[in-house]
């Protein structure tokens, strides 16, 4: 008898839940909590990808910055392995100035006045040279970063503070390599969280690779820290600092990459696009 008689109709409760069951049937093999790029509204994609922009511009300029700063300690161009150990561990025989000026600083001076202080720098580094033909180099070409008033910077401003640079170099000491680490552990991890939280919406399978990517930045990171120290009475420990770098930079790449291609490009699989009736979120 029709329900629009008056009588009340008894729905076994079995199959209320296989409807349920039915109509959630997209959902399944996807988290609760997973929600993919293209399921989130607009305005949230236009957010995740300027910061993206942003943080892929300023990791480059990073990135060129390690390698302005750490190549050539060897004397040799790129960044290896060996201006590693000399940026942590120093190089037995020679000093602080002559590596700066042999590597990351070789192209802040004529050469003419490159010899001129390296061959001072051989010769005993005496005040008296100093004094007459040393003290206006310094004065022309390197006063304007190096006067004292920048404390992360060495003061080449006087012969008292050059005698602290032309000492046999030990490489970073520790108080440097500490204040340094804080401030990289905490910035790196701001930064790689950002990245993953972005990424976390993207659909890899398998989800063990997925997970892999996101935790290898942060096990570098500390690996990249620890390795600082110990390179400095391990010198072989400067792979593991070259390798974490190098693994920072890849997961870096990757997280970026495949976020910005899902979030306006990528096609996602039927059973993520069905849910929701395949509706457009900015409507949901």
């Amino acid at each position: 008898m029709p329900a629009s008689a008056g009588f009340q109709v008894n729905v076994w409760p079995g199959a209320v839940c296989l409807a349920k069951e039915r109509n959630n049937m997209s959902d399944h093999a996807i988290h609760r909590l997973y929600r993919h790029f293209q399921e989130l509204p607009i305005s949230m994609r236009v957010l995740f990808t300027g910061t993206l922009l942003v943080l892929g511009l300023g990791y480059m300029f990073a990135m060129l910055y390690v390698f302005a700063a750490h190549s050539g300690a060897d004397g040799k161009p790129g960044l290896s392995v060996d201006d590693i150990k000399i940026t942590y561990s120093g190089s037995p025989g020679t000093t602080q100035l002559e590596s700066a000026l042999k590597g990351p600083m070789s192209s802040m001076l004529p050469e003419r006045d490159l010899v001129a202080i390296l061959t001072w720098i051989h010769n005993g580094a005496d005040k008296k040279t100093f004094t007459s033909g040393i003290e206006p180099i310094i004065a022309d070409n390197c006063l304007t970063c190096h006067d004292g008033s920048n404390p992360h910077l060495a003061n080449l401003d006087g012969f008292e503070n050059i005698q602290t640079v032309v000492a046999i170099d030990t490489g970073a000491d520790l108080f440097s390599l500490v204040r340094v680490s804080h401030i990289h552990l905490f910035g790196l991890t701001f930064i790689f969280f950002i990245m993953a939280f972005i990424f976390s919406h993207s659909y890899v399978r398998p989800v063990w690779l997925k997970a892999i990517i996101i935790a290898t930045p942060f096990f570098a990171v500390m690996s990249d820290v620890i390795g600082w120290y110990v390179t400095k009475v391990f010198t072989p420990f400067a792979w593991v600092v070259l390798i974490a770098g190098a693994l920072n930079g890849l997961s870096f790449a990757i997280m970026w990459v495949i976020s910005m291609y899902q979030m306006w490009f990528y096609r996602v699989p039927e059973h993520v696009r069905g849910r929701h009736g395949g509706g457009d979120p900015d409507k949901i």
